[in-house]
């Protein structure tokens, strides 16, 4: 009889351990002692643990919500909003102690690994044009200024979020997420 295979359970702890402790921190038998699995089980399933750290990117963009973004009936900046709030909560559930995991790999890896250093600018390209998009149909609506580049705007948002998050995780506190909401559709999108 075949043995299951323990690729989940090994892709979830590959998540969970960058997630967690980062790239540089995390090694293989970290990952599969947190999945219960053989060591040699990792590598039936990924080559290396940059192509972990890979798959860990892809599933965690999926847990990211881009779906509030496009829910109809919704006004435009009031689905945006509710991404943020949305991303919000799940830091503060951590404690503000993992911020974002593309951030994350961007300040640690980037410089060093051009195979993650892309597969992170992909990422935020991705959730940048989410953004813009956004920012579009809010133009389109009348409920945003038509002369903001909403390209450029989604980018700034998405930068502030990331620095606000870096901020979060030092201060052990909300302050720079409120400060974060407060500006962006107080102020930037008003």
């Amino acid at each position: 009889m075949a043995r299951a295979s323990k690729r989940e359970q090994i892709a979830q702890a590959a998540l969970d351990q960058f997630h967690s402790r980062g790239f540089h921190a995390t090694g293989i038998n970290d990952i599969t002692a947190a999945a219960g699995a053989p060591k040699g089980s990792f590598y039936n399933h990924f080559p290396s643990k940059e192509e972990s750290v890979l798959e860990a990117l892809s599933r965690y963009g999926a847990g990211l919500r881009f779906d509030i973004l496009t829910t109809p009936g919704q006004p435009p900046l009031d689905r945006l909003r509710a991404h943020f709030e949305f991303l919000g909560r799940a830091t503060a559930v951590t404690g503000f102690s993992r911020g974002c995991l593309v951030g994350n790999l961007g300040a640690e890896v980037a410089d060093h690994n051009e195979v993650i250093r892309a597969a992170v600018s992909r990422n935020f390209d991705g959730w940048a044009a989410a953004i813009g998009q956004v920012l579009a149909e809010a133009q389109e609506a009348g409920d945003l200024d038509a002369g903001l580049d909403s390209g450029e705007t989604a980018r700034f948002i998405l930068s502030a979020w990331e620095g606000s998050l870096i901020v979060a995780r030092a201060d052990k506190s909300s302050a720079a997420l409120d400060t974060f909401f407060r500006m962006v559709f107080e102020v930037v999108l008003r």
